[in-house]
């Protein structure tokens, strides 16, 4: 691989393939894309080396785009293209080609975030974005039912809330439900990790309550230990909902410490660095979360769950 090429303003990638004539055009899971000026790119594109486009932005105008800035450095040549509704290829002042093409406009695509945290919705969102996806929440629907979560585990009331909410709005929803779970209190609070100090609690009564149970295990750090716990389920018109899940082990913190994150996180200590959930940056986060390792579990069965 010679070298990476990026566009400018969207997350389109391409790089040369040495002494091979082939043109790759794929989207981040590897299914081809359909691009109307495809011929374009063989008739321009030097004999004996290869190309390849990965997006996941499938615009037909940012991947020409991106296709003239290699062909422009690879050949030494000034290829210069206009696209509307009629494609043109220049060079030197002279119409090399010129072909008419349809380039509807694709609906964009959206992920519906089954909450109004907002927090829980920043964590998502960094991650989804990157793949191209708007990002809803349920703020964006203020008419929408609230979806009780009625459910004895953390499937069911994902389930509730994705596949409810996909069926009242007909999008694409992601519903997770999370939680806190240790060891001593035999994976309490669990299901019921946001309303552990009673209906409508706020973070500071739950983490309140949590210390409280937790008391008599102050010296004894080997008691404390946790996890957080996330299910994610994913549901769209007219497909089987998939489901993953992801988990983070620690231990809980005697003390509240760090000024970013929600929930538990600032008693929440990530065993590997020490730190608790609310010391870490969002990027951080990130990495090693339990939704993090939920959402790396979706990524894996996402593509074939989309052929679906």
């Amino acid at each position: 691989m010679k070298k990476l090429y990026k566009h400018q303003t969207t997350d389109i990638f391409a790089y040369v393939l040495e002494e091979q004539r082939a043109l790759v055009i794929e989207n981040i899971f590897g299914e081809p894309l359909e691009i109307p000026v495809y011929s374009v790119f063989f008739n321009y594109f030097p004999a004996g080396q290869g190309l390849k486009i990965v997006a996941v932005d499938e615009t037909p105008a940012d991947v020409m785009d991106l296709f003239f800035q290699v062909l422009r450095e690879v050949t030494g040549q000034h290829y210069q293209y206009r696209l509307g509704q009629v494609l043109t290829v220049e060079l030197a002042g002279q119409i090399l080609h010129s072909e008419t093409v349809n380039l509807e406009r694709q609906a964009p695509k959206t992920l519906l975030i089954a909450t109004r945290n907002e927090g829980k919705t920043r964590e998502f969102k960094a991650m989804f974005s990157q793949l191209g996806y708007a990002i809803k929440n349920l703020n964006d629907f203020p008419d929408l039912p609230e979806v009780a979560e009625t459910g004895m585990t953390f499937e069911e009331n994902a389930r509730l809330k994705a596949e409810t909410i996909s069926e009242l709005t007909g999008e694409m929803v992601l519903a997770d439900d999370s939680g806190l779970m240790v060891d001593v209190l035999g994976g309490l609070p669990g299901v019921w990790s946001a309303r552990f100090a009673g209906e409508q609690a706020t973070d500071a009564a739950n983490n309140a309550k949590l210390l409280h149970e937790l008391a008599s295990t102050a010296i004894s750090p080997e008691k404390r230990k946790a996890k957080f716990h996330t299910t994610l389920v994913v549901a769209a018109p007219e497909k089987a909902s998939l489901v993953v899940e992801g988990e983070w082990p620690g231990t809980i913190a005697t003390i509240s410490r760090g000024d970013d994150g929600f929930g538990y996180d600032p008693l929440f200590v990530d065993e590997e660095t020490g730190r608790t959930a609310a010391q870490m940056t969002l990027a951080q986060k990130n990495q090693v979360s339990h939704r993090a390792r939920a959402l790396q579990n979706l990524m894996k069965q996402w593509p074939e769950w989309l052929k679906q």
